[in-house]
């Protein structure tokens, strides 16, 4: 039984999440509309909404749950010599939140395999843009010759991340962006990255699954912290390909010699 909550609900415990046994392991919750207050309220509980046009929000806490710990970030042989080559370049550049809603747009345009549609409906990017204008929701966006060709979206609270979706025009444009993301949060303290649920193509990237009761301890902690000021640019990515000669910093792994 899905729990259907009323606007000033609170949300159940995320224990009563549907199971392993169930059609739709993690859903907890259902209800009609999708408020910021009301999302601010799920992450900070490990809570995401993630749902189709013409269905209620559904709200999601699976265990267990995909992160990715920037400490453990995989960069193989090629993809460090892709990074040095876009800090030499000047035709590449991150920003940060220059074209957030623009972002979300790309991401929900972007095909998905196995899925039909998006489920970044024109709700949940009027929610997310008011988290944007908070401050609490940032894109992290790769360009190239001026043109926007990959990026990401997430929700930050204190030294938590969650991440939301990516796109690439370009090879290798959205894993760049998660690189700059992955190298900036690590050297300010961010420890996790929400990945939500488990995708080959993260797993490669190094991210991994842990139990739920874990992942909230840790965002409890996390998301109370001083938030970070959300500035960077391509410089960032020297902390996982420095100069030919200057090693890797440890702290990150390679997946390929």
């Amino acid at each position: 039984m899905v729990i259907w909550l009323e606007p000033e609900d609170p949300f159940p415990a995320v224990d009563q999440a549907l199971d392993d046994d169930s059609d739709a392991p993690g859903l907890l919750a259902a209800s009609q509309e999708l408020t910021i207050a009301r999302l601010l309220q799920a992450y900070r509980q490990g809570i995401f909404p993630w749902y189709s046009d013409g269905q209620p929000v559904l709200w999601w806490s699976p265990d267990p749950r995909m992160v990715l710990y920037p400490a453990e970030f995989a960069v193989s042989h090629t993809f460090r010599k892709t990074l040095r080559r876009v800090q030499r370049d000047p035709d590449w550049e991150i920003r940060v939140d220059a074209s957030f809603t623009d972002v979300m747009r790309a991401c929900a345009l972007a095909p998905r395999h196995g899925q039909l549609g998006t489920w970044i409906t024109r709700e949940i990017i009027n929610a997310y843009g008011g988290l944007h204008r908070m401050g609490l929701a940032h894109s992290v966006e790769t360009w190239w010759r001026g043109e926007r060709v990959g990026g990401l979206y997430g929700v930050a609270l204190g030294r938590m991340f969650y991440g939301e979706s990516m796109f690439a025009h370009r090879t290798d444009a959205s894993k760049i962006a998660l690189a700059a993301l992955v190298a900036y949060a690590h050297s300010h303290g961010v420890e996790m990255i929400d990945c939500q649920q488990r995708t080959s193509h993260l797993a490669s990237l190094g991210g991994r699954e842990i139990p739920r009761r874990e992942f909230i301890a840790h965002v409890q902690q996390s998301s109370a912290l001083t938030p970070l000021a959300w500035r960077f640019d391509k410089a960032v990515l020297s902390r996982l390909a420095p100069p030919d000669g200057i090693p890797a910093q440890r702290s990150c792994s390679d997946d390929a010699p």
